[in-house]
């Protein structure tokens, strides 16, 4: 049974590079998969025993990368397919879904953080008698509600192309009918305004704001002033080389009322946001930070054990053979003296 049709409006006939596309899927899954699992685990820690919201900020935005994450290995058979979904059929809007919540809900999650930061230095006094950890948690509920609802247009557009009883494409959310591109083009115009620009926006305020305050004020470390510039640092960068270029090609397929051909490789630099949001764990959260630094301190002290270890019989070895070549050069010796 065959997930998207290709009658119609368009038909996607190009290739993708494979191992440029497993390159970064690997990647990403051997880099984020267990950051985000480390940050989880020190957020949850950490909201267990005293919540603040921008804890429950971030933990909401690591589950989010897991999500996508624990759904990259499909990516990996399609990519090695040509984009050919061989997987069973439910899986491929499902997929397509839970990338496509995280993707927004991310944004989200980093706008909100953005906000609490500016805040919190904007008006700290008034700001820190108001701060409650159930505002975050309703923000977080919100954000999900309102990324996973925008998102179900997956299910949507396959239920138009299954209503027309289309069956002759074996791509996953590449090639659309008429009726199908009529509903999902203005619709991912309406992802790219609401839930890329106004997130974007409002990041890009609060953290110039952020950081114009903090370098302001005498009293602040240097230290602190150098997380703040790399927190937003790291965000900007994660709105601009990551989501920016995927939500730039739902304007162009508006405009040119198709679906770009080249949107898959937007989609590859989106799925690095999982990567990335480590560094912003990091500058974030004393607690990851020191969690991060603990863990790869143990990584290098095994590594290096494990690499003594190797050399050690290597050496062993060779002392051996040394002391054998000398024993064969001392009785060589002997013999011409005799």
């Amino acid at each position: 049974m065959s997930t998207f049709s290709s009658v119609g409006a368009e038909k996607m006939n190009f290739k993708i590079s494979v191992p440029l596309f497993l390159t970064v899927y690997i990647f990403i899954f051997l880099i984020g998969l267990p950051s985000n699992l480390l940050a989880f685990y020190t957020f949850l820690v950490k909201v267990r025993q005293k919540p603040t919201p921008v804890d429950i900020l971030l933990l909401n935005l690591t589950i989010s990368d897991i999500f996508l994450l624990i759904f990259l290995p499909f990516r990996m058979v399609e990519a090695i397919s040509h984009l050919k979904w061989t997987l069973p059929t439910f899986l491929c809007p499902l997929t397509n879904f839970v990338f496509y919540s995280s993707i927004y809900i991310s944004s989200l999650f980093l706008m909100a953080v953005s906000v609490e930061r500016y805040l919190g230095v904007a008006f700290p006094i008034k700001y820190k008698l108001r701060r409650r950890p159930a505002y975050a948690t309703a923000a977080s509920v919100v954000f999900w509600v309102v990324g996973s609802a925008h998102c179900s247009i997956v299910y949507i557009v396959q239920f138009l192309d299954q209503s027309q009883n289309r069956t002759e494409s074996s791509n996953c959310y590449y090639n659309f009918t008429t009726s199908q591109l009529q509903v999902l083009l203005p619709f991912r115009l309406e992802l790219f305004l609401v839930l890329f620009c106004l997130p974007f926006t409002v990041t890009i305020f609060c953290y110039v704001n952020f950081i114009r305050i903090l370098v302001a004020l005498p009293n602040i470390p240097a230290q602190r002033k150098q997380r703040a510039v790399g927190l937003a640092m790291a965000t900007l960068f994660n709105f601009i080389f990551c989501f920016a270029p995927f939500n730039l090609s739902h304007v162009v397929g508006f405009v040119r009322n198709e679906s770009p051909e080249w949107r898959v490789y937007a989609l590859l630099l989106s799925t690095l946001n999982t990567a990335l949001d480590p560094v912003i764990f990091y500058f974030s959260s004393t607690a990851v930070k020191r969690a991060f630094t603990k863990c790869l301190a143990s990584l290098w002290h095994k590594l290096s054990t494990f690499v003594a270890r190797c050399h050690l019989p290597c050496l062993t070895c060779c002392a051996e053979g040394g002391r054998e070549v000398e024993a064969a050069s001392g009785d060589e010796t002997e013999g011409s003296t005799t």
